[in-house]
């Protein structure tokens, strides 16, 4: 009996994470996940991963495992359900944040299961799963391991070793050192994002005393942004607030959802009356008030973007106002929008504070979820792995990743660096590469999936560079 690990996305890129395993003729998935597009990617909204061989082995899917809550993660789900039918497992937040997301798209007739990742442990159709919790920007992001016919396996899509997070609820090392001292583990998927960065990811903890130490210096209102899933930032936010005697309005769909989602399942606490109304702002100076707002990258048509231009319908920013970014222009085709949103509120103004290394920028009001070399070389000695395989990262983290495996002990030939549709085969304990699965992008803009290529994105590069000329006479 064999067992299959495919990376149908999720590597040589930083988000679209789908990752498949395979084994007795049954399929799970971990994660399915959206990614944006670069800037020469005109009209489009999103992509997705591709899931053809899914919905080609449909009948052999046991069932889809969530890791965290991020969109690269819990995205594109709604889109692959649209294909197959199949249960889902997840941790109450993460478990949350899809419910609406299914809900929004009208998925019908869909089955969450959640678990506790203290204590859980489930089964997808040949595989055992027992969680653990990890450290990352989201809480309730959890690693697994996998008991599947080859053995035991780690699967740590993203984490970080902070043992004083915003939400109060750390990497459970004593856990996972439990399920990878049980039995040896024959490899371990895991976050390479960090792996060119020395030393140990920052810690939550911090952020709260710098942010706060620069919104004391406001003098007017207060606005805030941060990736909306990140719910122990709007948490050091709120706490801010309520120090400052300061009102929070929240401003966004997305954010406002996830924070009452994240309130009622007890992961954020908020003080009574603080949060308050649109309406409700007029009757409080400016001074008095802070507003979270969606959008922390800029995304056109965003409520941040649409405020820098001034064109929301109830929040106007204005000269004076604070902007404080506790976000990392991360994925490089935000950087443009972001940059252009940032202008704006500069040129309007407003005292904005943000997070860019390559301009010198650090304030100390972000902190990356991703672990860094110590992070990932500790995952190592608490694993042990006989295998490593990189995830969540483009080729140069995957190198960077490789060379601490080697560092830690790996032969390097037991480093597995796979593009999309790369997979690799587990047999008696050895493993080799498998046949590549044929795998592409699929382009989201508006309601049409999959049907813009390049040609098409060609012709409105043209269009949007060198303008359209219409000519109307009479006959």
């Amino acid at each position: 009996m064999s067992l299959k690990f495919i990376a149908l996305s999720g590597t040589v890129s930083v988000t679209e994470n789908l990752y498949v395993y395979e084994s007795e003729n049954r399929m799970m998935v971990i994660d399915c996940g959206v990614g944006f597009p670069d800037l020469e990617m005109h009209g489009v909204d999103l992509v997705i991963p591709d899931f053809s061989y899914i919905v080609k082995n449909k009948n052999k899917l046991a069932g889809i495992v969530v890791s965290q809550g991020h969109e690269d993660h819990i995205g594109a789900i709604p889109f692959l359900l649209k294909e197959v039918k199949a249960e889902i497992w997840a941790a109450p937040l993460v478990a949350g944040f899809l419910k609406d997301k299914l809900d929004e798209f009208g998925i019908k007739n869909y089955k969450i299961n959640t678990f506790q990742p203290e204590s859980a442990s489930f089964e997808v159709g040949p595989f055992r799963l027992q969680p653990f919790r990890v450290s990352h920007s989201v809480p309730d992001s959890c690693g697994f391991a996998i008991d599947t016919p080859e053995g035991r396996i780690f699967h740590v899509p993203e984490h970080k070793f902070d043992q004083r997070p915003a939400d109060g609820r750390p990497f459970d090392i004593e856990r996972a050192k439990m399920l990878a001292n049980e039995k040896s583990v024959l490899f371990l998927a895991s976050d390479c994002l960090g792996s060119n960065k020395p030393g140990f990811t920052e810690g939550e903890a911090e952020i709260e005393g710098n942010m706060e130490g620069i919104m004391r210096n406001a003098t007017h209102a207060i606005f805030a942004t941060a990736i909306s899933s990140n719910i122990g930032r709007f948490q050091q936010m709120i706490n801010i607030a309520q120090r400052l005697d300061r009102k929070v309005i929240l401003v966004g769909r997305s954010i406002q959802k996830k924070i009452e989602i994240a309130y009622e399942l007890g992961c954020i606490n908020i003080p009574h009356n603080l949060i308050i109304s649109y309406g409700d702002s007029r009757r409080f100076k400016r001074n008095e008030l802070l507003y979270i707002v969606s959008g922390c990258y800029g995304q056109v048509g965003s409520s941040l973007y649409r405020i820098s231009l001034g064109e929301h319908d109830r929040v106007e920013i204005s000269e004076g106002d604070m902007m404080v970014f506790s976000a990392d222009p991360a994925p490089p085709y935000t950087k443009e929008s972001e940059d252009f949103v940032i202008d704006n509120l500069i040129d309007k103004g407003v005292d904005v504070h943000y997070y860019d290394l390559h301009e010198g920028l650090d304030d100390g009001i972000y902190v990356s979820g991703h672990g860094g070399q110590g992070d990932i070389t500790e995952l190592f000695k608490i694993v042990n792995p006989k295998y490593f395989i990189p995830i969540g990262g483009e080729i140069r983290y995957m190198k960077s990743y490789l060379d601490l495996a080697v560092k830690f002990g790996a032969d390097p030939k037991n480093v597995f660096r796979l593009k999309p549709g790369d997979n690799v085969v587990f047999e008696n304990g050895n493993a080799r590469l498998g046949e590549k699965v044929s795998t592409k992008k699929v382009l989201v803009h508006g309601l049409g999936i999959g049907d813009v290529g390049k040609v098409v994105l060609g012709d409105r590069a043209i269009l949007g560079n060198e303008g359209v000329a219409v000519v109307i006479f009479k006959l």
